[in-house]
């Protein structure tokens, strides 16, 4: 349990790390902010806004808590989270790449699963 604990943490930092500054008090603007359902370990950073004309919404990292391992379910920020996580102490054998296909896990060095 003190491991879960300590990557609820960890996953946080990560994620409030990668939040974009907020530029302007206008709720228009694009903005990220962070979603977390700590109870069933389920954190996302999410992006909202207008960017000049266009609308901006979507998820920009998922990361899930399962049986005491980090799942990078997608990672769509450009300095990647993975590497993050890896810095701030979580081993690989910790941290399951959700999005790849599961037989090709094993080849990553990471979790499989």
């Amino acid at each position: 349990m003190a491991r879960v604990d300590e990557y609820k943490n960890i996953v946080l930092q990560a994620l409030e790390e990668h939040k974009s500054p907020r530029s302007s008090a206008l709720p228009d603007e694009e903005h990220d902010f962070i979603v977390a359902d700590e109870k069933n370990g389920h954190y996302q950073l999410m992006s909202i806004g207008w960017k000049e004309a266009k609308r901006v919404y979507g998820c920009l990292v998922h990361l899930d808590i399962i049986e005491g391992k980090i799942w990078v379910q997608y990672d769509g920020i450009e300095t990647g989270i993975t590497e993050r996580l890896l810095e701030l102490g979580v081993p690989k054998e910790d941290i399951v790449l959700g999005f790849q296909m599961p037989f090709k896990r094993k080849f990553s060095g990471f979790a499989s699963g």
